[in-house]
């Protein structure tokens, strides 16, 4: 019997395999409540233990993470050779990492900005929950059409 989701199934994963997956990737989507609304922007995070940690600088992305509400990170990635995809999300409490020692700690984990500019906060995501599932993307003959990569006229 194959651990493999059948074409329309959808796989259920267990907590350690969502752990080993985030750790395959270091992108991924920091969905926040700000001023009220939702938000999300992409980051790249780093594994540390049980807790994923993200540096940014001063703005919208800080004060919804660090607000005092809870916040969710998305990742997910597809093998191409096999058409096996996964998403695994995160959903949590979000806190600045604050004092001398936790921060040279966070700091030895030599995660870096894609984005230049200040981003002198990390911030460390404690998990409530983590959810994943796996399954097999469709050929894209059934989702994908021409129309999908046109450029689209402007509207004036």
């Amino acid at each position: 019997m194959s651990n493999e989701p059948s074409s329309s199934e959808v796989q259920n994963l267990e907590n350690h395999e969502c752990w080993a997956l985030l750790r395959t990737v270091s992108v991924g989507r920091l969905a926040v409540l700000a001023d009220g609304h939702p938000d999300i922007f992409p980051i790249n995070y780093t594994v540390d233990g049980g807790t994923l940690v993200f540096r940014t600088g001063e703005g919208t992305k800080l004060a919804g993470a660090t607000g005092g509400e809870q916040v969710a990170l998305e990742a997910d990635g597809v093998d191409a050779a096999t058409g096996l995809a996964w998403s695994v999300v995160v959903k949590g409490a979000a806190a600045a990492v604050t004092g001398t020692e936790q921060i040279l700690d966070t700091a030895a984990l030599y995660l870096f900005p894609w984005q230049a500019g200040r981003k002198d906060t990390f911030v460390r995501v404690t998990p409530g929950t983590i959810t994943g599932r796996r399954f097999k993307v469709t050929a894209p003959m059934t989702w994908w059409t021409q129309l999908s990569g046109a450029v689209k006229a402007s509207p004036e």
